[in-house]
């Protein structure tokens, strides 16, 4: 081992000498993929085919992170951890990515012009001042290809039995007018219990053909095994839904739900109302779920006729959480876990104020979701458990595309 580190020394002083950057580039990626491995090893105690006493966990292949270094840009390729998570935050910074797609944004912004009083202070502050156009175009290329390749990747590794999607609005200079345009987002809990954020498409309104789009682009990329989709009653929406997820049940998120019934019961009302239609979800089981509404749609009937009606005529749907697993029940009935990532990208958005092109939006929406998709699978605890999730699936789990095809690389 000591004769083979210092044959890779000697060859790194060679190619340092006659800069060959490809060899550096190269060197740097072993000497660091070696030395997670090792990190990885000592956290499992074992090394890979290693069969010991002390294991205490084992690996689950590799995930694919860009790191930028004086040498270049270098894909590495990190070690994941069939339970538990690995990151190797000594060498990597989290949600730098997201933090150089806003740099981007704000830089394109200043250099063409189109930037605010608050944006033109914010660029200073980051010091864009004197930013050539070149530079900008060579950081807003490289983003947009780390984008691009996230948006764009399969999705036939694993099934996704639960989908969120929602939509936000973000403002746009196009055709010289700034225009309201629609950021749809979709995250998904693969069949492990992890979280993904599986797309993000732009479109000038949030229609049901642009949904249908995304959704059948979701498809096609190897999205299945959707069981349950979470989202609010967009008209749109549920047709798309309808049409491209076959099989799937639609889950009508409840805290929209209760917004809808409660914008038909005064005021001073609202908050006795409100407590009185969660008592629906403290329930039990689905049975008792049913039950429960049917009583306080009686119950708001007599005041409130016209909000007893939009309760009822949501019962199938806003209960359609009671027919999966019921330590399910509190993460599947609402778009909560997709309105968190709403508000930090709100945050950012709101940095930005109007975005100089479409293209800018994209960018950095999409920078910001990946940097969020990386950190939910290096999550020290997954979403949901694995076990109950295969009782969802129908026990077994079969092997996905991406495995066979894997399989019969190695054969």
């Amino acid at each position: 081992m000591a004769t083979e580190r210092m044959t890779l020394l000697d060859q790194i002083e060679k190619a340092a000498a006659g800069g060959d950057v490809d060899f550096l580039r190269q060197a740097v990626k072993t000497m660091a993929e070696a030395l997670m491995e090792l990190e990885v090893a000592a956290k499992l105690g074992a090394a890979p085919y290693e069969r010991t006493a002390d294991r205490t966990g084992y690996r689950n292949g590799h995930r694919v992170r860009t790191w930028d270094t004086r040498v270049g840009t270098i894909e590495l390729e990190i070690p994941r951890l069939r339970r538990g998570s690995y990151f190797p935050g000594w060498l990597l910074e989290r949600r730098r990515r997201a933090e150089r797609a806003l740099f981007a944004v704000i830089a394109e912004a200043y250099v063409l012009g189109v930037s605010t009083r608050k944006v033109d202070a914010l660029v200073r502050t980051l010091g864009v001042e004197g930013i050539s156009k070149s530079e900008v175009s060579r950081l807003c290329s490289e983003l947009d290809r780390q984008v691009r390749a996230f948006r764009e990747r399969r999705l036939d590794e694993h099934r996704y039995p639960y989908l969120w999607l929602d939509a936000k609005v973000a403002k746009v200079r196009e055709g010289g007018r700034i225009v309201s345009m629609a950021i749809l987002v979709a995250i998904a809990v693969n069949e492990r219990g992890e979280r993904e954020v599986v797309g993000l498409e732009v479109g000038s309104a949030e229609t049901g053909p642009l949904w249908t789009a995304f959704l059948r682009s979701l498809v096609a990329r190897g999205l299945s095994g959707v069981v349950l989709v979470i989202s609010d009653a967009h008209v749109g929406l549920r047709e798309a839904i309808r049409q491209t997820l076959l099989g799937a049940t639609w889950q009508r998120c409840r805290t929209h739900t209760i917004r809808d019934v409660l914008a038909h019961v005064p005021k001073a009302a609202q908050g006795l109302v409100a407590a009185y239609a969660r008592t629906i979800f403290h329930q039990p089981d689905g049975p008792s779920a049913h039950a429960q509404l049917g009583q306080v749609a009686e119950q708001l009937g007599r005041r409130f006729p016209k909000a007893a009606e939009v309760l009822l005529g949501a019962a199938d749907d806003v209960l359609a959480y009671t027919a999966v697993p019921r330590e399910h029940w509190s993460k599947v009935w609402s778009t909560n876990p997709l309105e968190r990532l709403h508000r930090e990208l709100a945050r950012r958005i709101d940095v930005v104020g109007i975005f100089p092109n479409r293209e800018a939006l994209v960018r950095l929406a999409g920078a910001l979701l990946a940097e969020q998709h990386d950190e939910w699978l290096t999550a020290d605890r997954r979403y949901l458990p694995e076990g109950s999730l295969n009782r969802l699936l129908g026990g077994v789990r079969n092997p996905t595309i991406g495995e066979l095809l894997k399989e019969g690389a190695a054969v």
